[in-house]
């Protein structure tokens, strides 16, 4: 059977950084993507913010341009689904809906999925005032009221730093306490461009071409109102997409696979890379240098493996 150097498990910016570090590294590469390649970053309208590019350019035409790098490197990006990995020896068995692949080692590069309102317009005005990262997408709405969904520490930092931005900020939250840490839930409260809604849901997303509206509805008592707004910046939560992997990969609390600096797991020759991994700071450039770690990292690894390391 065929053994590839590695096999990276997403074609999102971590994953085809990886590819392009790996394949320049002279490694037998392999990518593997079950959807598009590009991944959360496929979401982004206009992508100004990563270092270099000096016009902003949409999420597609950035990833399509870092897979042409990859391929020109000698990558090989193939479409299929990984249903599990397991550690054989010094080598990796990866299945897949196309069959069983081998790798010396692994990097897993298959980020975390934002979760979701779930009501109707969300979708629709996804990159159009729905939003899942301030960063990116912020500075669009400077001077504009805007929307957070959320209670917890990323909810609560995010409004801070919207605050920064936009005319005024209304956080909606569906207990009537933040979960956030006392200290970051009281520079919200004492925030004067920050008002909270409590006990209270976003039900719909209104607008023509872009958001204009939210319907909100009171827990309790079930009033529902509409508030004007810009955009909604939804934080309550991301879903690692590690399902495929064992048990025996160390995780945090949210689920998110623990590593060091070299992007190495607890399972010698497998990596994790970008917003699979757990990490303070999840944009598409971080993602960008986690995979290129963590190639290098595994490129040595191989040599250790045989015998080829530098000393």
């Amino acid at each position: 059977m065929e053994v590839w150097d590695t096999i990276i498990i997403g074609a999102g910016a971590a994953g085809l950084s990886a590819a392009q570090y790996a394949a320049r590294a002279n490694l037998k590469v392999l990518v593997l993507e079950e959807m598009a390649h590009g991944g959360q970053a496929l979401l982004i309208d206009r992508l100004e913010n990563y270092p270099g590019l000096l016009e902003p350019v949409d999420g597609y035409t950035w990833a399509d341009a870092m897979r042409t790098q990859a391929e020109r490197f000698g990558a090989v990006i193939q479409s299929t689904s990984v249903e599990h990995v397991i550690k054989d020896g010094d080598r990796f068995l990866v299945k897949t809906t196309d069959g069983e692949l081998v790798a010396k080692t692994v990097i897993v590069a298959t980020g975390a999925k934002h979760r979701h309102i779930g009501v109707p317009g969300e979708e629709t005005f996804s990159g159009r005032g729905v939003s899942y990262c301030a960063t990116c997408d912020g500075p669009f709405f400077k001077n504009k009221h805007v929307v957070v969904v959320g209670g917890g520490d990323s909810a609560c930092d995010e409004a801070m730093f919207l605050s920064k931005l936009a005319s005024s900020v209304t956080m909606v939250h569906r207990r009537d306490r933040f979960r956030a840490q006392k200290a970051l839930a009281d520079r919200v409260l004492h925030n004067e461009k920050i008002t909270v809604i409590w006990n209270s849901v976003v039900k719909e997303i209104k607008g023509t071409k872009s958001v204009e509206h939210v319907v909100l509805e009171n827990v309790q008592t079930h009033e529902v109102s509409e508030l004007a707004c810009s955009a909604v910046f939804v934080f309550i939560g991301s879903d690692p997409q590690t399902a495929f992997l064992p048990d025996s990969v160390e995780k945090d609390e949210t689920g998110s696979i623990l590593t060091n600096l070299r992007m190495e797991t607890n399972i010698p020759g497998l990596y994790a890379a970008g917003d699979v991994r757990a990490t303070p700071f999840r944009q598409v450039v971080t993602a960008a240098g986690d995979g290129a770690i963590a190639a290098h990292c595994a490129a040595q690894y191989i040599d250790e493996l045989e015998g080829k390391a530098y000393r």
